[in-house]
């Protein structure tokens, strides 16, 4: 009883302070960490899927809105910026390595950020969606403050943008495993700038996990496709519509 009376305390004065969104952030993701190394790290099990599941559940069971949640994850969101910058060391350390791919390395930034564009825009419009639509998922596979920003310039919903780029992020990063593996691709620095490319943060995340030489090419594969997408979504994505007859 005494165990109970203390939790409900504890209870009581985190929901009157802005420090439970941010509990809240800590706790899911810890528990998320806690089920991905219980399923063998299986790219299944992403923890960030898992977090989001979680920290949206506790939500809506507690009836709680999402304006006073963030109040409290906003320093969470805030580490963010300094965590992108951090990404910039282990890329240094393979300035090397990327000089000798400089070639390869460019093409595949333009083919995967125009694709990933151009793709986005032909499948909403394919699928009944509005050009609003469309320009809202044309930057997708950019970084999400790029991508708002992108979004919002090009008449498009940010607040859809920000969805669409986590739901791109999960889903590369649970299955581009899989289809690397099917491609044949064990390059570890193929791997990681392809999942830079089209999964941004969350890929990078992913593509740490297996290897720090990995992760240096995702980092690189985020930062450049995001300064591409925002110098070609603004004229690729009207073109496209245009094309399309939206």
């Amino acid at each position: 009883m005494f165990e109970l009376a203390e939790l409900r305390s504890f209870w009581v004065y985190l929901s009157a302070s802005p420090l439970l969104g941010l509990t809240l952030t800590l706790c899911a993701y810890a528990v998320a960490q806690a089920m991905y190394a219980r399923c063998k790290f299986s790219a299944l099990a992403n923890p960030v899927a898992i977090a989001i599941a979680l920290v949206c559940a506790v939500l809506w069971l507690s009836g709680m809105s999402y304006e006073r949640y963030f109040a409290g994850a906003q320093f969470v969101h805030f580490l963010l910026g300094p965590a992108t910058v951090a990404l910039a060391v282990p890329l240094v350390r393979q300035l090397p390595r990327l000089r000798r791919a400089f070639l390869p390395v460019t093409l595949a930034l333009v083919c995967g950020s125009v694709t990933a564009i151009v793709s986005a825009v032909c499948i909403v419009v394919a699928l009944g969606g509005t050009a609003e639509l469309a320009r809202s998922a044309g930057p997708k596979s950019a970084t999400t403050p790029i991508a708002m920003a992108v979004s919002e310039r090009l008449g498009g919903l940010p607040s859809l943008t920000a969805v669409l780029v986590i739901g791109t992020g999960i889903f590369g990063a649970v299955t581009a495993r899989f289809l690397f593996g099917w491609m044949k691709i064990h390059s570890h620095e193929v791997r990681g700038f392809a999942l830079g490319v089209a999964s941004h943060g969350i890929g990078t995340a992913r593509a740490f996990q297996v290897s720090a030489e990995m992760g240096a090419f995702a980092g690189l594969g985020m930062g450049l496709n995001g300064v591409l997408t925002a110098l070609l979504a603004p004229g690729l994505i009207p073109l496209v519509l245009r094309w399309l007859g939206v």
